[in-house]
């Protein structure tokens, strides 16, 4: 299917993106339907010197900008609405459109019904990015091309013209970009589930409603497609009854039927009756047994498109990660310091602090998205030697973090006013041989512009010592 066969679908109609952002989404789906000869008008509440990054990328295309606020006849008279996925479902303008008959749709919408290829889509609370890079790695050392994108940050709409069916295509999905796919009636053909914990439902709600949205990435699967689901997990291990596709498992615990596991420092791959021995797991760069896991699950569905073992050993010996999780910055005087800025959620921070042997010093707290401490701050409890807390929910994960451990004396738990003096503490409190560990657990929009800016400025300071 040449893009060409879809340009009369856009040719002359007017589209209203809805939400442009800074994170790429915005920018891809409006540059690739103004290239398709559509009336675009892109708006958001923000205006245009925040939106300057991305205004800056759709220079000089015909598209009319409304910022700083929605206007009511762009939802009424338009042809097609793009939600973009930071956009609350109830607002009012969404309900504007939907009472004029317009049809809504989204970035990820429009490429799963375009994309001529067979998408891996990888969902998951944790891991989905470091599974979707690695996956999409250990593609690439094969013959077959190989695309990736999605929730990741890129949008794959404009590579349209150059994916063919013998390609491959793995694309990061998050709960929200699935919840619209359901709309749709459009599942990947190897659908990917690292884990499931509470998150985002300050967005959802609920957990079964979060739940709901994440199932979204096998409801409209055929007996012709794959589930790689992650044994591992108790949530996960409920699903194998509502699967259409087949369904294979992948564990760091206990040898499974069909699927990938361990045994001795072997990842064994065994599927329809062949088992592949790929050597080494010791020598893996990624710390961790939940990198352990995103490793496998990332090699599974790798295999089903076609790598074999030479292909996946090069590339998770080679791998070490990627920037912001759980990233190795430098070691100076016998402490290691530790990048996991995109831990955005408690349970991706309890994973990052039992993945040391060291004590762990840990920089936590920012915004809240209503996630539970309870776990994270036994974690603490279990595993660090003193945890200093930034952020609107430093007070509320400090007193948690009082209540469990009673008596004891570690962790050491203070509140600093900024990042900077939270750094300058870490850095003072840690002795050799242990681990100062950024690893928030919340959000940082209430100190940062985004996980990564959080993450450089550790970096920056981290370099500077």
């Amino acid at each position: 299917m040449n893009v060409m066969h879809h340009q009369c679908e856009f040719k002359d109609k007017k589209i209203t993106v809805m939400g442009l952002g800074l994170f790429g989404g915005g920018v891809g789906v409006s540059r690739f339907l103004a290239s398709q000869g559509a009336r675009v008008t892109v708006t958001d509440l923000k205006g245009a010197t925040e939106l300057a990054p991305s205004i800056k990328q759709l220079e000089g295309l015909p598209i009319s900008f409304k910022l700083g606020g929605h206007c009511e006849s762009d939802f009424a008279n338009a042809d097609m609405i793009i939600i973009n996925p930071a956009v609350p479902r109830n607002s009012k303008f969404i309900q504007i459109a939907q009472n004029h008959g317009v049809p809504l749709n989204t970035e990820m919408n429009l490429f799963f019904q375009l994309c001529p290829a067979p998408i891996i889509g990888i969902t998951g609370s944790n891991g989905k990015s470091t599974t979707t890079t690695l996956t999409a790695r250990i593609l690439e050392q094969t013959r077959r091309k190989t695309w990736m994108g999605g929730n990741i940050g890129k949008s794959l709409l404009n590579s349209l013209d150059e994916i063919k069916p013998d390609g491959i295509v793995v694309v990061e999905l998050s709960s929200f970009q699935l919840a619209e796919l359901r709309n749709i009636k459009k599942s990947p053909h190897i659908s990917v589930l690292t884990n499931l914990s509470p998150n985002h439902l300050d967005r959802h709600g609920d957990m079964d409603d979060y739940i709901y949205a994440k199932k979204g990435i096998i409801a409209h699967q055929t007996l012709a497609d794959y589930t790689i689901l992650n044994y591992d997990d108790p949530e996960l291990r409920r699903w194998e009854r509502e699967r259409k596709g087949r369904v294979l498992w992948y564990s760091a615990r206990q040898p499974v039927r069909e699927g990938v596991f361990i045994k001795g420092n072997s990842m064994v791959i065994a599927i329809d009756g062949v088992s592949t021995d790929v050597p080494g797991l010791s020598e893996v760069k990624l710390p961790g047994v939940h990198n352990l896991q995103n490793i496998f699950a990332a090699s599974c569905a790798a295999y089903l498109a076609g790598a074999r073992r030479p292909h996946i050993e090069k590339e998770i010996m080679a791998f070490t990660g990627l920037e912001h999780r759980l990233e190795f910055v430098r070691e100076v005087a016998g402490v290691q310091y530790f990048n996991d800025s995109k831990a955005t959620t408690p349970e991706s921070a309890i994973a990052a602090i039992s993945a040391f042997q060291s004590p762990v010093i840990l920089i936590a707290g920012g915004s809240d998205k209503g996630s539970s401490f309870e776990a994270f701050a036994d974690a603490c409890v279990k595993h660090t030697r003193s945890v200093i807390l930034i952020g609107k929910t430093a007070q509320k994960i400090k007193g948690l973090i009082q209540g469990k451990k009673d008596t004891r004396e570690t962790p050491a738990i203070s509140t600093p006013e900024t990042f900077k003096d939270a750094f300058m503490q870490a850095h003072q409190t840690a002795q050799a041989g242990e681990v100062v560990l950024l690893s928030p657990a919340c959000a940082s929009y209430d100190m940062f512009t985004n996980y990564e800016d959080r993450g450089r400025q550790f970096k920056e300071m981290s370099l500077a010592l």
